[in-house]
Formats: C-alpha cells, structure tokens, sequence
C-alpha cells in the first residue's frame, strides 16, 4: 500500500471520530505519572491508579482483549484492555473501537497497574483517550540517510539510539557550562550579526537588515565580542552558541553548529593549556562516564599529561617544509602527490595549513601542537623567545583539532598590521582570510589586559561520540524538499 493510501484510510477514520464527537486533538492531558515510574518502582505501584500517555507503537486484539504499547519519552509499557457492556464514556474509546486506533497515534490511558498472566507489568482499564491522530504510519526500518535526516522526526522514533545521543550532546554542553562556571568565568550571550566578521578562517554568510538598509555577516567566530568585553572590564567570559561559516559539508564541517569561546585576564597560553585539558577531560567523564575512546581507528586515552609538539618540528619531520622559509612549489607538490583538492593561487601560509592537515588526520594523540607560525595565527601573540612563532595551542585528539587557543594579541599597532595583511590576502581572492576590524583595533587602543583565549565546537562531541557530525545533530540542513502527499 502506498503513504498515500495509507494515510488516506487514516483521515476516514478522522472524520469518523469527528462525527462521534472525539476532539482527535484535544489541548490538554491528565498524565500524572511517567512510564519509567510505573515500570521501575512496579512493586510501590502495584494496584495503584495512574494516568499514563504516550505513543501507540504496538497493537494487538484478541477477541475482546486488546493490548497497546505505549512509549513516553522514559519507557515503554502495556496497555490492557478488556470489551465490557457499559456504554463508552464521551470523548473516550474501548476495546471495540480499536480499528480506529493506528500505531503512531498518542493516547491517555487512566488505570490500575498490575501484572498480566504472562508477567508484563500492564496498566488494566477499559478505555483509553485519544491526544493525537497520526495520519502517517512510522515505518518499521529507517535507514537510508538522506531520508533520516530530511525527517529526524521519523528518525528518533524508530532508531532510538539517535535520541539518546542528543542527550549525551545536552549534556556535553551542560558539562561545559558546569565546568567553565566553576572556575569563575560567566557566560554572556553576544550578537550572531556582525559588521565585520573575523576570529577565523572561514567564508560567512551575508543577509541583509531592512530596519538599516545594510548587510551584515552571520559570524564565523565568538572571538571579537568576547574580547571587547574584556576591554569593557570583564576579566572571565564565555558564550555557547551557534556560528556560521559557508563552507562544505563533510564528517567534521557543517555551515551552522555550536561553538564554545572563552576568554581569561590576566592569563596566558600556559595557564590555557592546563585548564582546558581539564576541562576537555571533565566534560569527557560527565558525557560518556569514561577517559578511553576508539574513534576513527584510533584507540584514544584522554587520562594522561598530554605532551606538546611544535609545529614546525612536525612539517619538518614529517614533508621537509622549512614554515619559515616555505618553498611554494614544494608545497603545491605535496599537496598534488597526496590528492588534495584546493585552490592552489592562495598565500603560502594557506597552502601550509592545507600540508599540516595531512599530517593531522594521521596523528592519534592526546598532544599539543604548539609554536603555530605567525602567518598561520593574526590573532595571536608573538612568543617572547622567537617572533616568528605565536603562543598559540590546538589539542590533537584522533586525527582532529579538538579546539584552538592562544595568548591574546592586545597590541593595536601590531593587529592592524596583521589585519591589513589578512585584508590585502582577502583582497587578493582568498575569501577565508580575515577582515579588516577597525572597530576591534580602536578597542585595543583604549586597552584590553594581556588574556589567554580558547575555543572549540561540538565536532569534540562528534568525535568521541564516534558519528559524523550530521549525525550528532537534530536537524542537519538538507536542500530543500516537500512531499506532494501532503498537498
């Protein structure tokens, strides 16, 4: 039978309840206990009277028995019914009616709860009350992607296990708030529309604001707000919330996720390091209750001191790229050597990001990649013992950048510099380079303390959770499409 069909058959039955006098979608109901309740405190419940709803995902009918599974959002349990003589209560519908019934649709059911002869923990009564008429059936299997995750609705009822994971994401966020209060820092929401977007590499977004006539940049980055608070007098911030960057789709990108930026006074890279592995391994235990991941291949224990690796040891050990003098022609031939796709008229530093990634997805870890070269970092500071490198830390966690930190730049003189030299590269086609932020560079003017900055997205959730990260979301943006049925 086809959905059309299907669904068909099911607004008959619609406008039969209509025409008994059945709201199929009443606005309120009496529920007053969880499945979970009812299942797993069985023997305080016994022979109690309870109010139960949930969705129908079972139906099975025995001459005058009927037995429905209901599932909540905590459980699954059965629904006993027996026909009886006395007449149907108004709005209610028994065990005679249950043709009217279809998987999918939400009841009521009030009754006392026991066991049945074959020891299922049941709620008994002998009528149920409709909340709400499902006119499409779930399937049975759902398993083509594209389908999943055009309809997570549909996707969460029959494979569960998507469910539970977006739980473990709540938590991982919550973990993160938690961990970030505790040490002081508080979270302060700022604007996702920006003059001048920067803080990344990255394309954005542009819309357009009919109130001023203007466009304006959906942001790549929590980094320059946060940063004007700490030139404003605050000494310990962080938001949590969604950036876009118009880039691909693939395991470790999608063009809108949530991000997480923090930002300490008085601090450096160094002090960076220590509390933000604590905090990757906090937020770690409070997800997923374990220190050891297998990911990717890879066999992963985050319970360690992770060690620190320099950047240009790693290019030098690994391609003989010299990052400080770098032969562009070396690198168009490693990049060409090792299949990758790029756009091979960018800068140098650009084509050394692209080498360096080669050797990430290779690199298990836990470790720090430290010393990144100032080219590569236009926010970061300068080291004091060498000034061609930045005080600059990414973890490396199985193959991926599991967050980005680094000794803040509050030199004006020196970022307008480095912002003109991002804005020329911008100007000269490479649309990931950052802009130029007048508006950022007069704050600095003003002051803002010495600070060690730090973020990281949710693809650290998708990694140690093991699923692409469209996987790991409730909605992941598809192309648009209808289905016609509905019409």
């Amino acid at each position: 039978m086809l959905l059309e069909d299907y669904r068909n058959e099911r607004l008959k039955k619609l406008d039969e309840l209509r025409e008994r006098g059945i709201d199929p979608y009443p606005s309120k109901s009496h529920r007053n206990t969880f499945i979970r309740d009812v299942v797993d405190h069985f023997e305080e419940r016994a022979g109690q009277e309870v109010c139960v709803a949930g969705r129908i995902v079972a139906i099975r009918s025995f001459g005058k028995l009927v037995f429905l599974k209901l599932r909540d959002y905590t459980g699954e349990v059965q629904i006993f019914m027996r026909a009886v003589a006395e007449e149907t209560p108004a709005g209610m519908l028994g065990a005679k009616d249950v043709r009217l019934l279809d998987l999918g649709d939400f009841v009521e059911a009030k009754g006392t709860v026991d066991k049945s002869q074959t020891g299922e923990i049941s709620v008994f009564t002998n009528f149920v009350r409709l909340l709400t008429k499902s006119l499409r059936p779930l399937p049975e299997k759902f398993t083509n992607k594209e389908e999943r995750y055009r309809r997570r609705y549909v996707d969460m009822n029959v494979n569960p296990e998507v469910r539970e994971r977006l739980v473990r994401r709540s938590k991982f966020w919550q973990a993160t708030r938690d961990f970030m209060n505790a040490h002081g820092f508080i979270e302060i929401n700022i604007p996702v529309l920006e003059h001048t977007t920067g803080g990344a590499d990255a394309t954005p977004f542009v819309t357009h604001m009919n109130a001023l006539d203007e466009d304006f940049y959906l942001r790549i980055s929590h980094e320059l707000p946060l940063k004007r608070l700490l030139g404003g007098g605050f000494e310990k911030v962080y938001d949590i919330g969604p950036r876009f960057r118009n880039e691909g789709v693939d395991d470790e990108h999608l063009p809108e996720h949530i991000a997480f930026e923090s930002y300490a006074a008085y601090e450096n890279y160094e002090d960076g390091i220590k509390l933000y592995e604590e905090m990757i391994k906090y937020v770690a235990m409070q997800t997923w209750g374990t220190l050891k991941f297998h990911v990717g291949g890879f066999d992963i224990e985050v319970d360690c001191e992770w060690s620190r690796v320099k950047y240009s040891d790693l290019l030098r050990e690994k391609f003989d790229v010299d990052v400080f003098n770098p032969d562009r022609e070396q690198l168009i031939r490693i990049l060409k050597e090792n299949g990758v796709e790029t756009n091979f008229d960018v800068s140098e530093a650009r084509l050394i990001d692209h080498v360096w990634k080669l050797i990430r997805k290779t690199s298990a870890g836990p470790y720090w990649l430290v010393e990144e070269p100032l080219s590569l970092s236009p926010l970061a500071k300068k080291s004091a013992e060498n000034p061609l490198v930045t005080e600059r830390f990414h973890p490396i966690i199985a193959g991926t950048e599991m967050g980005n930190g680094f000794s803040e730049l509050n030199d004006p003189l020196d970022q307008l510099g480095r912002f003109e030299e991002q804005q020329a590269a911008r100007d000269a086609g490479d649309e990931e380079a950052q802009m130029l932020d007048r508006d950022f560079v007069e704050m600095l003017e003003y002051g803002m303390p010495p600070a060690c900055g730090w973020g990281n997205s949710e693809r650290n959730f998708w990694l140690l959770e093991g699923v692409p990260g469209r996987e790991a979301v409730p909605f992941p943006t598809m192309k648009s499409k209808t289905d016609d049925a509905t019409m």
